[in-house]
């Protein structure tokens, strides 16, 4: 069975940073290698959207986290991770790893991020 677990959020000050990461197991490495990785969030009362992407080591970020938000992937690992930089009340979410398979998304459970004023 494929599981997806999060970790790393936690409450910090704006302007702060916080580095997510998501654990991958039960997926042999190629599949790993192959397969889209995403991290979405979701805030209170709002749609899950996008933060950012990463397949075949091409990224793709939400415009409002440019500059600021850096996905990576350790393939021997089987992690991806989410360096956020300079965070701000509005980043204050679910942070949720998403892996795009063949047989349809899988989802994390979810890590907590909330940045105070």
């Amino acid at each position: 069975q494929v599981r997806l677990v999060e970790s790393g959020g936690g409450l910090v000050q704006a302007g702060g940073s916080l580095t997510l990461s998501c654990k991958v197991s039960g997926i042999i490495l190629s599949e790993f290698w192959s397969n889209t990785m995403a991290w979405y969030r979701q805030a209170p009362g709002k749609q899950r959207e996008l933060v950012a992407s990463i397949t075949d080591g091409i990224t793709n970020y939400a415009d409002s986290v440019k500059g600021r938000f850096t996905i990576s992937k350790n393939n021997g690992r089987r992690t991806v991770y989410l360096q956020m930089n300079s965070l701000n009340v509005e980043d204050s979410a679910v942070y949720y790893c998403n892996m795009d398979r063949n047989t349809g998304p899988v989802w994390g459970q979810g890590t907590q991020v909330t940045s105070s004023s």
